[in-house]
């Protein structure tokens, strides 16, 4: 049987796209995003409760994040879990787990009379060889088609 890997995320971005172009001018994009939910607890009182994952985008999704989002953007995005391991500068063994994403729609009202904005990258991304710096964005993408 094989296994499913899919994340499906509703969330505010904590801070505006970084954008790095790598050789081939391969565009990459890095945020953080905040999902919260809310409950009830035992006694009746609503608790909130955020969660922060780090998404990366690759290629057209880069360019597209890069030109219309921004902090507290509202976005759902899909994707893969990856997670990269590197050694920093004092030897420490370092982890991070990414949101590979694959498929973006731009959830903030527009001001224009224009209609939500869908992307899908189309493509699946293979595995790089592990990472050494914290900074790399790993993963090298395939093709992505808008």
């Amino acid at each position: 049987m094989r296994g499913v890997n899919r994340v499906m995320l509703i969330g505010n971005l904590g801070r505006d796209p970084e954008v790095q172009y790598l050789e081939g001018n391969i565009a990459v994009a890095k945020f953080p995003l905040a999902t919260t939910e809310t409950f009830k607890d035992r006694s009746g009182k609503l608790v909130s409760q955020t969660e922060w994952h780090t998404v990366v985008l690759w290629r057209g999704l880069a360019e597209l994040a890069q030109k219309y989002l921004h902090k507290s953007s509202l976005v759902y995005i899909e994707g893969r879990l990856r997670t990269r391991s590197w050694e920093d500068k004092e030897g420490n063994r370092k982890f991070a787990t990414e949101v590979v994403g694959d498929n973006l729609i731009m959830l903030d009202k527009r001001t224009d009379s224009g209609n939500q904005s869908v992307a899908s990258s189309g493509e699946n991304h293979p595995e790089a060889a592990p990472d050494t710096d914290e900074h790399n964005f790993g993963d090298q993408p395939e093709n992505l088609s808008l």
